[in-house]
């Protein structure tokens, strides 16, 4: 048996962010994935992963603080400083620019491969240990302060007084501490893939609502090439789905009023339900949950990740705050703090994208002239709009104090 401080069930990207953080405060740390934990080394004309995103501030300070952003940034980011959100059925716009705040992009557009790349480029260097390929997991889980165990697919095993479950929306691990989650269909199906595009991007993030859901464009590194994120109702996403490859882009040139030019080449399309869910606790029989094991959001804003590094960040901060007192860093009071802190801030962000959904869904006229003239409104209203853009970033600050 070999025994560790905290043990990380789950190395996706939010996984080895914690970890990465975890060594920083000195915890004894193991890090556990099905797949490889091993860095790659992305070609500069690789081919373009379909799942990005849309980083903040607050999480892009928080790779600095790791020391993981500078790998990303000789991979592949792009920087994004101009956003547009218009509504598909009518005529309001609002514009947001990053000449509103004191940064010069409003965030960054990066693959999420490109993202674990340089996390695990950076945990390489560490002292945290690394489990990867292990295809079979067992847990034990104890009722005592003595923790939970992991057994490995070779038979080794694994203790901590705390484990981490970093391990997906569907976590196994979740389920086993017995904490039950509450979940919502959006009745929505999410299709993305990468665009090749007549008319560059200038760097600008572009979402339209549409009858049957919202359509992103995101800037990727190059002018010419965006991830699209297309929201929409089931049987529209079946229509959609259907169609080859030439019929795809007309459909999506015409669906973005054309706003890109002619879409002149697409990747392979990946199709996904969307759903929200949230745990009832964050914690329980020494299991914390954190990203998606916590909840998952509609994409529509771009924030699923971003409250995942968030929960990552506070998580760490929380322990290592117990450390410093010399407090069981373990105990549930310690992880009540954690979930004080971030279910509040995640439940808001759920209601927000709730609302913004139920908002552009609506088909009665008054609604629908009542958000196109918000809308308008708003984009005359530099003050608020800043407002808008300073929420949308993050506590900027958080890992500089």
């Amino acid at each position: 048996m070999q025994t560790f401080d905290v043990i990380i069930v789950g190395g996706g990207m939010v996984g080895a962010a914690l970890a990465l953080a975890l060594d920083r405060v000195g915890l004894k740390t193991a890090l556990i994935d099905q797949q490889s934990l091993q860095p790659s080394t992305l070609a500069a004309n690789a081919p373009w992963h379909r799942r990005v995103s849309a980083l903040t501030e607050a999480s892009v300070n928080l790779f600095k603080y790791l020391g993981a952003w500078e790998s990303m940034v000789a991979q592949r980011v792009c920087p994004y400083t101009h956003m547009v959100v218009w509504d598909g059925e009518g005529t309001g716009e609002v514009a947001f620019d990053a000449q509103s705040v004191p940064y010069s992009q409003l965030g960054f557009i990066v693959e999420n491969e490109v993202i674990r790349n340089g996390l695990l480029q950076q945990l390489a260097a560490t002292n945290v240990h690394s489990f990867g390929d292990q295809a079979h997991l067992e847990y034990s889980l104890s009722l005592t302060s003595e923790g939970g165990e992991v057994t490995l697919a070779n038979g080794d095993v694994l203790n901590a007084p705390l484990l981490v479950a970093s391990d997906g929306a569907e976590s196994a691990l979740r389920r086993l501490s017995g904490i039950a989650s509450n979940q919502k269909d959006y009745k929505h199906h999410a299709i993305v893939t990468t665009v090749e595009t007549e008319l560059g991007h200038q760097h600008s993030a572009r979402q339209a609502f549409l009858e049957t859901g919202p359509l992103a464009f995101l800037p990727l590194q190059g002018q010419h090439y965006c991830s699209i994120v297309w929201s929409l109702t089931p049987g529209a996403a079946d229509r959609v789905e259907a169609l080859n490859d030439g019929a795809f882009c007309l459909a999506l040139e015409r669906a973005f009023e054309g706003r890109a030019g002619k879409i002149l080449h697409t990747d392979h399309r990946l199709r996904f339900p969307l759903r929200q869910r949230h745990a009832r606790q964050y914690h329980r029989r020494g299991v914390v949950l954190v990203g998606d094991s916590a909840h998952t959001i509609h994409p529509l804003a771009g924030q699923g990740a971003n409250l995942g590094f968030m929960d990552a960040a506070v998580l760490a901060e929380e322990l290592a705050r117990a450390l410093r007192r010399g407090d069981d860093f373990f105990a549930p009071h310690i992880l009540d703090r954690y979930q004080r802190r971030r279910k509040a801030h995640n439940t808001a962000m759920m209601l927000a994208m709730v609302g913004f959904q139920n908002l552009f869904a609506a088909d009665n006229p008054g609604i629908r002239w009542a958000r196109n003239t918000g809308l308008r409104l708003t984009n005359r209203l530099p003050l608020l709009k800043e407002l808008f853009v300073q929420q949308a970033m993050g506590d900027t600050q958080m890992f500089l104090r």
